[in-house]
């Protein structure tokens, strides 16, 4: 899996042992992107109820910061869905002054949501064995 490096220092500056292992997200959630002007609203929504306080605890505003660290969002704010087992992440001055002034091949920035469901997510191995069968994607 490829890392982009910002965040791949934060997840890297977390404790790690044997007892976790890294998954990209994707693994536990799908999404989806909208845009509004120059904000870029993007979903992540568990595919099952039990990803979710991960997916939580994990997906973070400073963590999405750190991902876009090269777009420089203004603010990132989260917005958590419980009941829905979802959240909507918006950021600020994403998308190259929106639709109509971005020179980007991605003006809407409809890809964004990969760049996210590409983050490393730990989750505890024994979580993982538990999971093997419920995870989107190939079989551990």
């Amino acid at each position: 899996m490829t890392l982009h490096a910002t965040h791949a220092a934060a997840v890297s500056a977390a404790p790690f042992d044997d007892s976790s292992s890294l998954i990209p997200l994707y693994r536990l959630a799908h999404g989806r992107t909208g845009d509004k002007g120059n904000r870029s609203n993007i979903s992540v929504i568990a595919w099952q109820p039990q990803f979710w306080p991960l997916i939580c605890e994990q997906v973070t505003e400073e963590a999405i910061a750190a991902e876009f660290a090269d777009r420089q969002p203004s603010q990132v704010t989260r917005y958590l869905l419980p009941q829905l087992q979802a959240m909507n992440l918006v950021l600020d001055e994403v998308l190259d002054g929106g639709v109509n002034g971005a020179l980007n091949l991605d003006s809407h920035g409809k890809t964004l949501c990969y760049r996210v469901l590409q983050m490393p997510i730990r989750v505890p191995r024994a979580q993982l064995a538990q999971w093997s069968n419920l995870l989107a994607g190939p079989a551990l």
